[in-house]
């Protein structure tokens, strides 16, 4: 099960970034290549195990998020909005304040209304950080969000509500897939 993404994981490069260990994929990274397969094998999962019923938009967080939306949007025609880490100013946009492990900042909502039905894909779930600063964003605006799914779990992180993800690693001097998701 997840052939592809338990190799590109069990095979990546590690870095540290003071405590941290940082491992360098194709996708949390997009390094070496994000592959059309392994994109693929991610969409193809995602599409099984998320709740997509009535769903108005795939929401995901710039940048690593962007690639398995995309993947997720042209498999399912469902559109797709970019959080982004950059203010326009436009009418309604939202801001967020995320934290995570290893950084923080701003991100900026903007595009989604009261009453909408989204979902939230992202490459790698850690800390919880950033997501539980989108999810409250979200609410604030009455944004429904049916469901999240990540690619990658790391740790145990707790979020405030039910999610899925594909494979859960562990981290040491290298990456073990140690479960697929529920």
């Amino acid at each position: 099960m997840h052939e592809r993404l338990t190799r590109s994981l069990e095979t990546c490069p590690m870095v540290r970034r003071g405590e941290y260990h940082y491992f360098i994929n194709p996708v949390s990274d997009g390094i070496p290549a994000v592959e059309p397969a392994l994109l693929r094998e991610i969409g193809c999962a995602m599409v099984r195990t998320m709740d997509l019923e009535g769903v108005d938009r795939i929401v995901v967080v710039e940048a690593m998020g962007i690639h398995l939306g995309t993947t997720l949007s042209l498999m399912t025609d469902i559109p797709l909005t970019v959080v982004r880490k950059r203010f326009y100013g436009l009418l309604g946009e939202v801001a967020v304040h995320q934290a995570t492990g290893y950084s923080k900042g701003e991100l900026y909502i903007n595009g989604l209304s009261a009453g909408m039905r989204v979902v939230i894909v992202d490459d790698v779930l850690s800390t919880g950080g950033t997501m539980v600063a989108v999810l409250a964003a979200l609410e604030a605006i009455r944004v429904e969000v049916a469901d999240v799914c990540v690619a990658i779990r790391r740790g145990d992180p707790e979020i405030g509500r039910p999610y899925r993800y594909l494979v859960e690693i562990e981290v040491t001097d290298r990456v073990k897939v140690i479960g697929h998701g529920p």
